[in-house]
């Protein structure tokens, strides 16, 4: 059931109301006690998914998590290996002693 704001224009008092689709409008304000009350116009609810299967993203299962990790792991080839490290650093030959 959806949340309807109302105002009167009477007073001015403003409340909302958890109402059935089907229902009336409200008239009455009981502030006031005028018949002076209107429902407002709203720009309406988020839509709020609930449940899953609705993106890839949503939650899953430990078990679905881990065999996803696995498969990805399967099928990625193994890191590059790095060269070994010669004796030498390049910044030492650009002859920089410090010394003027």
């Amino acid at each position: 059931m959806p949340t309807y704001d109302y105002i009167c224009d009477g007073c001015g008092h403003e409340f909302e109301a958890f109402e059935s689709i089907k229902a009336d409008p409200q008239k009455h304000c009981t502030k006031c006690e005028t018949d002076q009350l209107r429902r407002k116009i709203g720009g309406g609810g988020a839509i709020l998914f609930k449940g899953s299967g609705f993106y890839i993203t949503d939650y899953r299962s430990d078990s679905y998590n881990k065999a996803a990790k696995a498969d990805s792991a399967a099928s990625s080839p193994p890191p590059a290996s790095t060269p070994p490290a010669s004796g030498g650093s390049s910044s030492s030959s650009s002859g920089g002693s410090g010394k003027s």
